[in-house]
């Protein structure tokens, strides 16, 4: 598929999906949550992609949130098909088997910050501001922020945000657990480019496996979550990884995985 709204490398292993309508602050709409859920499926099924990296065009924005001008006069109908595809994309960005990582490098409101709170990890920029502001235009967050906010940073502090539609920077970003780090801004992508790298050199099913059992078991019962997990490292042991890794360390040597 060509695509017009993002741009898609593949670097070391590296998969970056960059957000590229810099002069509308790369929001989101229809055509380019369809671009995004095309890029993200491909780097799910490639065996060379072992991480995925989202960041945004341009200095000023990550994404900063939907395109109101082509929303501003749809039907439920339309909004509803709309935020399904939102949905639908940012639930396979949170579950695909590889680990993903958001450079927030600027704005990302309403589902910029919905993009991020999808990812299984968040850096940002110095200069980076988050906010769920749907409630200042009359609606609310639409594409999960109602629940994946509450879920990382407190019921509490997730109303605060959304209830008020105030926006935070970076650092109280960081103080409230949104974001795991925060780094200059000519640093951001490096860094997290660096990261993704050390997650591309460890064992793919472990990792997927590792997902698989933070994501489905959290809404679970202790008991049963447990027994996803016990699953889930069973499993772990069909894999040539798991002798390879168990073999270095009582050799005392480096792994040499190979995803297998």
């Amino acid at each position: 598929m060509e695509y017009k709204n993002i741009l898609l490398n593949i670097e070391e292993q590296i998969a970056t999906i960059t957000f590229n309508r810099p002069k509308v602050l790369n929001a989101m709409n229809y055509e380019v949550l369809g671009e995004i859920y095309d890029a993200v499926t491909a780097c799910a099924k490639d065996e060379n992609v072992k991480a995925l990296i989202l960041t945004g065009a341009g200095d000023k924005a990550f994404v900063a949130g939907a395109d109101i001008s082509q929303m501003q006069n749809s039907t439920s109908v339309e909004i509803l098909q709309l935020m399904e595809l939102g949905h639908h994309t940012l639930r396979l960005i949170e579950t695909m088997p590889k680990p993903s990582i958001a450079a927030v490098n600027g704005f990302a409101l309403g589902g910029g910050t919905e993009i991020a709170l999808a990812c299984d990890i968040r850096f940002a920029s110095e200069k980076a501001v988050f906010g769920q502001p749907e409630i200042l235009i009359g609606v609310i967050p639409g594409w999960g922020g109602t629940q994946r906010l509450p879920r990382l940073v407190g019921m509490g502090i997730a109303k605060e945000m959304i209830l008020s539609g105030a926006q935070i920077n970076a650092q109280r970003a960081y103080e409230i657990g949104l974001v795991n780090k925060v780094f200059p801004a000519d640093k951001l992508l490096e860094e997290t480019k660096n990261f993704a790298k050390k997650i591309a050199n460890l064992p793919a099913f472990a990792l997927k496996m590792a997902k698989n059992a933070m994501n489905y078991g959290f809404d679970m019962s202790l008991d049963n979550a447990s027994l996803l997990e016990i699953g889930a490292i069973a499993q772990c042991f069909a894999t040539a990884d798991q002798k390879e890794g168990m073999k270095a360390f009582l050799e005392k040597r480096k792994p040499f995985f190979q995803g297998k």
